[in-house]
């Protein structure tokens, strides 16, 4: 087992660590304080993002992407997990792999216009009577001769005022339960398409989260990604590998820097005469929040190999989820703790990761739900999840 980066790996870290360092750092508190990124703040980090050949790297080259191996897409998520969500939108791009299963008519129109940062779309999922239970959805679309009607309502979009199009799924057979939902390509200013206010949140600032309302919205045959039924299949199929590194990836990247900075906290500060760090109970919490980062970390990479070499990996996905979201949840606590009433007062650093970090083990399904994925795929026969060597 090989557990050091390559040096082609390592230049791409070290490379994204300094774009961050220098284009998005400096723009936290200013989002943070204003709850929104400038036009010209945005479009100056996709350029240069795009310069550098960061901006939707985990696309193949053959659609003008990166092309990056599932290890190399989650070395890179680590890192932009140092920095705040709506500056990874900008600067990543958040061009999700499902519509590479598009035919390529809509690979042309939809895919290859976002590759290239000229427009953008968000993934419409959650509904209100559907969050983790993605097959209860309720939003539906009917056929009327060769067009679609689609009816429903999609909540807690992300960058929903902000995307171009989005990819929607619905009921598109009512009596075939899962196998009934079909999932749709939806451009935004179509009649009888709105989207609803803001819906500020605790964390995430700059990003918007909306409702999509659908009012009979017609839908060209043209608009429907992948079979008709294979919907939530397709879901499962494309966005695990999103799971991984959009949940996975950044959580230890931001559990890592959180650390960072209550390290040099614990060496600066003082009480009693001696720095913090030299006291028995600080030097715990930093050793556990590093041992859990380093196991979740480990978690991560193992799980990207077994995809890279071909394997689903639905279950270890799930485990890296639950694993990295509630270590980052538990390395924020104990730095809030760590800094005392300067980890508590807002404006400051540590106050802001700790309402970021708390969706973590809520979107993308909730630890509870993750657990159950899990458990059910044990008590199936399943030891090689925690036995190397099973067979």
């Amino acid at each position: 087992m090989e557990f050091q980066l390559s040096d082609e790996q390592s230049l791409l870290v070290s490379t994204l660590r300094r774009f961050i360092g220098i284009e998005l750092h400096p723009l936290e508190d200013i989002v943070e304080q204003t709850g929104e990124l400038a036009v010209e703040d945005a479009e100056r980090i996709l350029k240069n993002s795009r310069d550098l050949g960061f901006y939707a790297m985990n696309i193949p080259e053959q659609h003008g992407g990166g092309g990056l191996s599932t290890l190399d897409w989650m070395l890179v998520e680590e890192q932009f997990g140092y920095t705040t969500d709506i500056l990874i939108r900008r600067a990543f791009g958040n061009v999700y792999e499902i519509l590479l299963a598009g035919t390529p008519e809509q690979q042309e129109r939809w895919l290859l216009p976002s590759v290239k940062g000229r427009r953008t779309f968000s993934i419409a999922f959650t509904e209100p009577e559907a969050g983790s239970d993605a097959a209860s959805i309720r939003t539906t679309a009917r056929r009327e001769g060769d067009t679609w009607i689609l009816s429903g309502q999609k909540c807690f979009i992300s960058d929903a005022h902000f995307s171009d199009f989005f990819v929607v799924t619905a009921v598109t057979d009512q009596e075939a339960a899962h196998r009934g939902i079909s999932t749709f390509i939806v451009d935004k200013g179509l009649e009888g398409f709105t989207i609803g206010p803001d819906q500020p949140m605790m964390g995430l600032r700059g990003t918007t989260h909306a409702d999509l309302f659908f009012d009979d919205v017609k839908l060209g045959p043209e608009t429907l990604l992948g079979p008709e039924g294979d919907g939530l299949k397709l879901a499962l199929e494309t966005l695990g590998r999103v799971r991984l590194a959009q949940i996975g990836a950044r959580a230890i990247g931001k559990a890592t820097r959180i650390l960072d900075l209550t390290i040099e906290h614990a060496r600066q500060r003082k009480q009693f005469g001696s720095p913090i760090g030299e006291f028995q109970m600080i030097q715990k919490m930093l050793a556990d929040s590093a041992m859990e980062i380093k196991a979740a970390r480990l978690a991560l990479y193992a799980t990207a190999c077994s995809i890279d070499r071909g394997n689903e990996a639905r279950e270890e996905i799930s485990m890296v989820k639950v694993q990295a979201s509630e270590t980052l949840g538990r390395v924020v606590d104990r730095a809030v703790q760590i800094f005392g009433g300067s980890g508590y007062a807002k404006g400051l650093p540590i106050e802001r990761y700790y309402r970021d970090a708390r969706i973590y083990r809520i979107f993308d399904g909730t630890s509870e739900i993750h657990r159950t994925v899990i458990a059910k795929a044990l008590l199936k026969g399943a030891p090689q999840l925690y036995d190397l060597v099973a067979q």
